[in-house]
């Protein structure tokens, strides 16, 4: 047991790097690869940890991320949107078992719809509620990621708002 624990916690440190990688990108795309890396790396951290309904979220994740790197659809968003409550709402616990779908539910809507700065301040929102559902299963790399990626998005934002910024102020010249 204490193992597996062990082996859980080195996949959530790789959730870690992984996840830290993914919310420095400016680019979109570069952003949505490294994303499905760390979702599927993180199934296998919370399937260690035996929290069912966390692993579904990430597979979930992973899935509409790979399709979302070829597709921009709300119809699609909305069809992998249902999946996640449907499993997710089925396979709950406990109200607490709620916040890794809605981070799920975020998530997708972002990937799927927004682009760029709305897309990263959605992820913020989903951040929060994954921060809380790590804090509740015991992912310290899990925890320590949404944590840094909290500010390392919000940094990253306002690095976009800077550029966009200095883009309309020399455009105006």
């Amino acid at each position: 047991m204490l193992d597996q624990l062990l082996i859980a916690q080195i996949f959530g440190f790789i959730s870690f790097i992984l996840g830290v990688s993914t919310f420095y990108q400016k680019d979109d795309r570069k952003l949505k690869i490294l994303m499905l890396i760390f979702n599927l790396n993180h199934v296998v951290h919370f399937l260690l940890l035996g929290t069912l309904v966390s692993a579904l979220s990430a597979l979930v994740s992973a899935l509409r991320t790979a399709t979302s790197i070829y597709v921009s659809s709300k119809l699609v968003a909305s069809a992998f949107i249902a999946v996640g409550l449907v499993i997710g709402v089925f396979l709950a616990d406990s109200v607490w078992d709620l916040l890794p779908i809605l981070g799920m539910v975020i998530g997708t809507y972002s990937i799927f719809v927004l682009k760029g700065i709305a897309m990263r301040i959605a992820f913020l929102m989903g951040s929060v509620c994954w921060l809380i559902n790590n804090i509740l299963v015991g992912s310290i790399g899990g925890t320590l990621l949404e944590a840094t990626v909290i500010v390392i998005n919000s940094i990253t934002v306002l690095r976009m708002l800077r550029e966009e910024r200095i883009l309309i102020e020399n455009s105006s010249h």
